[in-house]
């Protein structure tokens, strides 16, 4: 898992909407059969995993503007609501739902919160 710190790279990230940024764990050389797996093997299957690393906002959703002081200009306010992925959850996604993205030479995923299947969070519940 990587941490975020405040002197880190991850804090000039923002990520947008229902989107969450995910860097694939390390995909494992063997079978559990014991057969070695040829590089790239692991990359081309339908669903990865990995640590979320940023979550957007959520799902944006507009405020009803109340009309009580009509001189005043209209303001666009925005609510959204939050996702269900947290930073630090081992994520179970389907990739081609993801689009790949290459940051300061390493690999990351941002993945809609619709394309992920499955959560897997350190905390008791």
């Amino acid at each position: 898992m990587v941490n975020i710190t405040s002197d880190n790279k991850w804090k000039k990230l923002i990520i947008v909407g229902d989107r969450v940024l995910i860097k694939p764990s390390k995909p494992d050389e063997r079978t559990s059969s014991g057969l070695y797996l040829p590089p790239g093997v692991q990359e081309k299957e339908k669903v990865q995993q990995g640590y979320i690393i940023k979550t957007g906002p959520g799902f944006p959703i507009p405020v009803v503007a109340e009309d009580d002081e009509v001189w005043k200009e209209p303001q666009e306010k925005v609510k959204y609501i939050p996702l269900q992925a947290k930073e630090g959850d081992l994520a179970i996604f389907l990739v081609g739902g993801s689009t790949e993205v290459l940051y300061e030479g390493e690999k990351y995923y941002i993945v809609p919160q619709h394309s992920i299947l499955m959560l897997e969070r350190e905390e008791d519940l």
